[in-house]
C-alpha cells in the first residue's frame, strides 16, 4: 500500500471514489440480477394465481347477484321484463368473458381435464338461464320458475367453480413455498458475495483513510465549508417535512412567477385554497398523530390528482393547502375541485366529530380567470379565501368557484 502514501489528497480521494464506484457497481449488478429473478417469481405468483382466483370469484358473484338476483326480482315483479332481459344478457356475457379470460391463462396438464369439465358445466347452467331469458322474451310468466331448480343450478355451478378456486389457491401456496426457497438461496449467495466485496473494500479503504489522516487539517477546513454550504441549502429548502408538498416559502416564489407568466400570455390561472373540515375537532378527538396522518392523506390525494408539471400543490400552514394551476379554464378547475372533494371523502378516514359527514372532508375556495395587467397580486388569494368561507357557510364538503368579483357558484 506504499503507492497510496505517495498520492496527493486529490489522488487519494479519486482512488477512493474509483474503489467505491467499483464496489457499488458490483453490488448493483448482483442486486439487479436477484431483483429481476424475484420480480419474475412474484409476477408468476400474481398473474398465475391471484388473477385467476379473482376471475373465478367474480363468475360466482355474477351467478349469485347478476343472474339469481335478477330472477328473484323478476318473479316478484320488482323489475320490468325489459330490465330482466338486459340484466340476464349482460350477466351471461360477463360470465362468458371472465371464463374466456381465465381459460386463456397458462394451465398445467393436471388441471386441463377439470377446466374442460367446468367449462361444460358453466355452458350447461348458462343454457338454463338462456331458456329463462327466452321465456321472458316470449312474454311468459316467470313466476312459475322453480326456485328449487334455480337454487340447485346455482349451488352446483358454485360448487364446481369453488373446487377450481381451491386448486388455484393450493397451486399458489406451492409456488410461494418454491419461491421462498429460491429467494432464501439467492439471499444467501448474495450475502456471501457482498460480504467478500465489502471486506475487500473495507481493507483497502482502511489504508486510504490512514493515509488521508495526514491531511486532516485540510479536510477539517473542507468539512466546515461543506457544513456552511449544507446549512445554506437547508435554509432555502422548499419542501414541507410532514407532507412532502411544497411549503409556503416556495409558494411565494412560484405564485409570483406564474402570475407574471399568465399576465404576459393572457392565459388562464387558477388558485384553490383548501381546508380540512373541522380539523381542530379531529385533532381533539383522535390526537395529533392521527391528525398528521390525515394531513398526509389529503396531501397524497392532491399529489395523485394533480400530476401535470404546471400543477403546483402547497401546504400553506396547519390544515390549509393551496393549489396553483395554469392553462386550466373554470370548467376543468371545477371538475378538479369536485374530484378532490370526492377523493378525500372516499378515503373514508373516520371523523366522528364532524357535523357534516362521518368521514373526513374538505372545503375548497376556487378562483379562475384570464390574467391581465389589471389582476392584482393579492386578488387571487383574497378571492380564493372568500370562496373558501362561502363553501364552509354553505355546508362544507364542497367547493365554491368564482371567475370575477360578482360571479360565484357553489358545488
Amino acid at each position: 500500500m506504499q503507492f497510496i502514501e505517495a498520492l496527493k489528497l486529490r489522488g487519494k480521494l479519486f482512488f477512493l471514489f474509483i474503489l467505491i464506484t467499483i464496489g457499488l457497481f458490483a453490488i448493483g449488478i448482483m442486486g439487479a440480477i436477484n431483483i429481476e429473478s424475484t420480480k419474475k417469481n412474484v409476477d408468476s405468483l400474481y398473474f398465475g394465481s391471484l388473477i385467476p382466483v379473482t376471475e373465478l370469484n367474480e363468475i360466482i358473484q355474477m351467478y349469485h347477484n347478476g343472474l339469481a338476483g335478477t330472477i328473484y326480482k323478476a318473479k316478484t315483479a320488482e323489475i320490468s321484463p325489459s330490465q330482466t332481459n338486459a340484466q340476464i344478457q349482460n350477466s351471461i356475457a360477463k360470465i362468458q368473458g371472465l371464463w374466456k379470460s381465465y381459460d386463456s391463462h397458462f394451465k398445467r396438464d393436471t388441471e386441463l381435464d377439470y377446466v374442460e369439465y367446468v367449462s361444460l358445466e358453466i355452458n350447461s347452467v348458462n343454457e338454463y338461464f338462456q331458456k329463462i331469458l327466452q321465456m321472458n322474451m316470449d312474454e311468459k310468466n316467470l313466476k312459475n320458475i322453480s326456485l328449487h331448480t334455480l337454487e340447485k343450478n346455482i349451488a352446483h355451478v358454485n360448487s364446481v367453480i369453488q373446487k377450481l378456486v381451491k386448486y388455484e389457491v393450493d397451486v399458489a401456496k406451492y409456488e410461494r413455498e418454491k419461491f421462498l426457497k429460491k429467494y432464501s438461496s439467492a439471499i444467501a449467495e448474495l450475502t456471501i458475495v457482498l460480504t467478500l466485496i465489502i471486506i475487500g473494500v473495507v481493507v483497502i479503504m482502511y489504508y486510504v483513510f490512514k493515509s488521508i489522516q495526514m491531511d486532516h487539517t485540510k479536510l477539517e477546513i473542507t468539512t466546515k465549508k461543506l457544513k456552511r454550504v449544507n446549512k445554506k441549502l437547508e435554509n432555502v429548502s422548499y419542501t414541507d417535512t410532514l407532507t412532502s408538498l411544497h411549503n409556503r416559502r416556495y409558494f411565494n416564489l412560484v405564485y409570483d412567477q406564474e402570475l407574471k407568466r399568465a399576465k404576459r400570455t393572457h392565459s388562464y390561472i387558477t388558485f384553490m385554497m383548501l381546508d380540512i373540515d373541522f380539523f381542530k375537532q379531529y385533532n381533539d378527538t383522535y390526537g395529533h398523530i392521527e391528525g398528521d396522518y390525515a394531513l398526509k392523506s389529503v396531501a397524497k390525494v392532491l399529489q395523485d390528482v394533480l400530476k401535470r408539471p404546471s400543477d403546483f400543490v402547497f401546504r400553506l400552514g396547519g390544515e390549509e393547502f393551496g393549489i396553483l394551476l395554469t392553462q386550466t379554464d373554470d370548467t376543468n378547475s371545477s371538475k378538479l375541485a369536485q374530484y378532490i372533494c370526492d377523493s378525500v371523502r372516499e378515503r373514508e378516514i373516520k371523523h366522528t366529530a364532524s357535523k357534516i359527514n362521518k368521514y373526513l372532508t374538505v372545503s375548497i375556495g376556487v378562483v379562475c380567470c384570464i390574467a391581465d395587467d389589471a389582476l392584482d397580486e393579492d386578488m387571487l388569494i383574497s378571492k380564493a379565501d372568500k370562496m373558501l368561507y362561502q363553501a364552509k357557510d354553505r355546508g362544507r364538503d364542497r367547493y365554491c368557484i368564482t371567475t370575477n368579483v360578482s360571479d360565484s357558484r357553489i358545488k
